[in-house]
């Protein structure tokens, strides 16, 4: 009968992990996917990850970044836009927002983010008024008040900033503006810096989500990412954001880091679960040294690659399951009671460059340095530079590098690919929903239909469930702009 679970011979059997006085076993079904059984459906999976583990943009816009337009938008072109979006959508949807906070005291030498590395706190009040005069530019454009649906505030870390100087910023935006009644407020927090006090205030302004970066618990990993935070920290947090009424907490999570392994992967999992946070974004980890030179602080030797990579991936998407969370997009993991689940349900989920939510707007405005907006109809990114961004705004100019405008052919294919992340389907019934690069992408994608990754039809796909670990590859088929112009050097991480 072979290995049974428990028994001496099982691997999985050894990865018993005694969590805080708790005995916990991994008997999920995933080791006799990949170790006992079905060894035919292994191969299969190994052979097709090999295949299709190649350098893939991740698809947060289309097109992506690198394929924008050569010539930015002029500050009258973009201001126009910005003024077309908001007067057919405030009414409506209302807005979003996105604010950049880029300083951190330390590099996570995994981070791919824009950063600035500083322990010095006198640069929080010259920043936060630099955003305030940049939103003042787009206030300037507005025919009504603004109403909010969404603010998110990233980084950086944002609790870096200390309470007051949050409330000064937060303060300074929604006293422009109106708030929508299902408006959603959500910050991103190191839980090493995050302070009671920062979740009170901001709770106090309105934020109800609060995302904690983990990344991984295992002490050999997080040294090596420079992410050194204990267990205890994190569900001190945990415990005093649900006490002060925070109502959804995702934890941010990173598969594929230098050093983790199997057994890693199990035991941080199995921590996260003691503290069931409502949502979870397990992430692939991104290896790009040549554009983030502090991921060179380790090497590709150490990096779980390829089939190992998608096994850790495996290991926790079925321990996420098990434990009642539903798969929602791709890499994200939430229960029942979240609005994530809520959306998918009703088919309302949507994507955006603060990743997935429930909340759906045309017009997003991105403050602060390396920030994206986005109208629908274009985007357009801020300088990366604080001081650049700084004097920028002080002289009263936009501080935009970059965008795109959308052809009607880009905004046909942004749909496809949003459906396809959104949705797991697409289908092309109307005319307008129709190009020719549609069907250029349709052939492209017979390959996978033969590889049992999608099925196609006469006016629709669908993703299959095997499909569900190529959505990047799926989404490249779409791509237009990369297959007319296939770069010469690598522009983005592996797809796996």
């Amino acid at each position: 009968m072979g290995c049974q679970i428990g028994s001496s011979c099982n691997p999985f059997a050894r990865s018993i992990r005694t969590v805080f006085g708790i005995n916990i076993m991994f008997t999920h079904a995933l080791h006799a996917k990949w170790h006992v059984k079905n060894n035919d459906g292994r191969k299969n999976m190994t052979n097709l990850i090999s295949k299709y583990n190649v350098s893939a943009p991740r698809y947060t816009s289309y097109p992506a970044v690198p394929y924008w337009d050569v010539t930015p938008p002029t500050q009258e072109q973009w201001l126009n836009a910005v003024k077309v979006s908001f007067d057919e959508s405030n009414q409506m949807d209302g807005i979003s927002i996105y604010i950049h906070l880029p300083f951190c005291e330390s590099l996570c030498t995994y981070c791919a983010c824009n950063t600035r590395i500083t322990v010095n706190h006198n640069i929080e009040i010259p920043y936060i008024e630099s955003i305030l005069k940049e939103w003042s530019m787009y206030l300037a454009v507005f025919k009504d008040r603004p109403k909010i649906k969404e603010i998110h505030l990233g980084g950086g870390t944002p609790t870096f900033f200390n309470s007051k100087n949050l409330k000064l910023l937060i303060d300074g935006i929604l006293s422009t503006s109106q708030i929508t009644h299902d408006a959603e407020f959500s910050f991103e927090a190191h839980p090493n810096n995050t302070k009671r006090d920062h979740l009170e205030r901001l709770y106090e302004l309105g934020f109800r989500r609060v995302s904690f970066g983990i990344q991984d618990f295992n002490p050999k990993v997080q040294d090596i990412i420079n992410r050194v935070q204990t267990f205890g920290q994190v569900e001190k947090r945990v415990k005093e954001a649900r006490e002060i009424g925070y109502t959804s907490i995702n934890f941010d999570l990173i598969y594929g880091l230098p050093l983790q392994t199997r057994g890693s992967i199990i035991n941080t999992i199995n921590k996260v679960k003691l503290l069931q946070p409502d949502r979870i974004a397990f992430y692939s980890y991104a290896h790009v040294p040549w554009l983030k030179p502090g991921q060179r602080k380790f090497t590709e030797v150490d990096l779980p690659v390829d089939v190992e990579k998608r096994i850790l991936y495996e290991i926790g998407r079925e321990m996420f399951l098990e434990e009642g969370y539903v798969e929602i997009g791709m890499d994200h993991f939430a229960l029942k009671t979240d609005s994530l689940f809520a959306a998918t349900l009703s088919n309302k989920l949507h994507r955006n460059f603060m990743g997935y939510t429930h909340n759906y707007t045309q017009l997003m405005i991105g403050l602060g340095v390396s920030s994206i907006s986005d109208t629908w109809y274009s985007y357009a990114q801020n300088v990366k530079k604080v001081e650049e961004y700084q004097q920028l705004v002080e002289d009263g100019i936009l501080p935009i590098f970059k965008g795109h405008k959308l052809s009607k052919e880009d905004l046909i294919l942004r749909k496809h690919i949003l459906n396809i992340m959104c949705k797991f389907e697409t289908s092309w019934k109307q005319e307008n929903e129709q190009c020719e690069e549609l069907y250029n992408a349709l052939e492209r994608l017979a390959e996978m239909e033969k590889d049992n990754i999608v099925k196609l039809y006469s006016d629709q796909l669908k993703v299959k469930k095997k499909g569900r670990a190529f959505i990047r590859n799926i989404c490249m088929a779409f791509d237009s702009k990369l297959w007319k112009s296939q770069p010469s050097v690598q522009l983005f991480s592996n797809a796996i």
